[in-house]
């Protein structure tokens, strides 16, 4: 039944590093037949009542949550919050903690890409911020690929924008420790939002799911947009192999930005709990 549902809990608006305000992502998610959906925008939940009432008014459950970036083992993590209270005085105060120093690194950023001959991306990324606080690479590479620097996203990531590359500002962000008990503490599940997609080996892998697991993390996403398809049976081997429950989401940013679009995700495999088992 649960498994019958159409879920996606990993989305961003225009507040974090998305496109689309709140109000516009979930009509884009309806509109694909999304029944269940979450806003997790970066570091943020100015989003979540906006997104709440547009998800009501559509006839969609909605889901409160954020995605944090968090610091672990010199590289930077995501984890996702859902079914967060978005007023916890204790999740908005580490929030805010996060999100201070994104304005020292988008310069540091545009020195490293003027150095490489790019002008001008500290003003050009900023014509994509929704939300000053939130100024990320994802704007950047906006920016990159409207000048013809790059062909899309994927490419300036490759080429400037990861470690080593030309346009490489490291930033140290929040703890895992912080950011599952901000999650807790607001009531909330953590999730490691797209395991595939960090360079870790198998041991160092293992490591992080222990801790998040000491922790209190109880899920980790198995289908998501930043997994390729046969990642998903390896996660969702992960998951069982863990005792963890199995998230799902396009990690939506813009309309044909993504991998895999709303309505083409496909279900969590069998065989998993899904996150959302005893929510309905």
């Amino acid at each position: 039944m649960s498994n019958a549902l159409k879920v996606d809990l990993h989305c961003h608006s225009n507040v974090s590093d998305g496109v689309l305000a709140p109000a516009a992502v979930a009509q884009t998610a309806r509109k694909a037949g999304v029944d269940v959906w979450a806003l997790t925008d970066h570091d943020e939940i100015d989003g979540v009542a906006e997104a709440r009432a547009a998800a009501q008014a559509l006839g969609m459950q909605f889901v409160s949550g954020v995605e944090i970036s968090i610091t672990w083992a010199k590289e930077t993590v995501h984890i996702v919050g859902l079914q967060i209270d978005e007023t916890h005085a204790g999740l908005c105060a580490g929030l805010a903690a996060t999100r201070a120093g994104r304005d020292n690194r988008g310069r540091q950023i545009a020195a490293e890409l003027a150095k490489a001959g790019i002008a001008d991306a500290y003003e050009g990324a900023l014509k994509f911020v929704g939300n000053p606080d939130l100024m990320s690479r994802t704007h950047f590479a906006r920016y990159l690929v409207e000048q013809g620097v790059c062909a899309n996203i994927p490419d300036v990531f490759k080429k400037y924008l990861s470690e080593g590359k030309p346009g490489y500002v490291p930033h140290r962000w929040a703890t895992l420790e912080d950011a599952v008990g901000w999650i807790r503490a607001a009531g909330g599940i953590a999730v490691i939002a797209h395991p595939g997609r960090y360079k870790f080996n198998d041991m160092a892998q293992g490591v992080l799911f222990d801790e998040f697991k000491q922790l209190g993390g109880t899920a980790i996403e198995v289908v998501t947009g930043s997994h390729t398809p046969d990642q998903y049976p390896e996660y969702a081997e992960l998951a069982r192999r863990y005792g963890f429950l199995a998230s799902r989401g396009t990690d939506f940013h813009a309309p044909g930005e993504a991998r895999v679009d709303f309505a083409l995700l496909p279900p969590l495999p069998a065989g998993v709990t899904p996150v959302w088992h005893d929510w309905f």
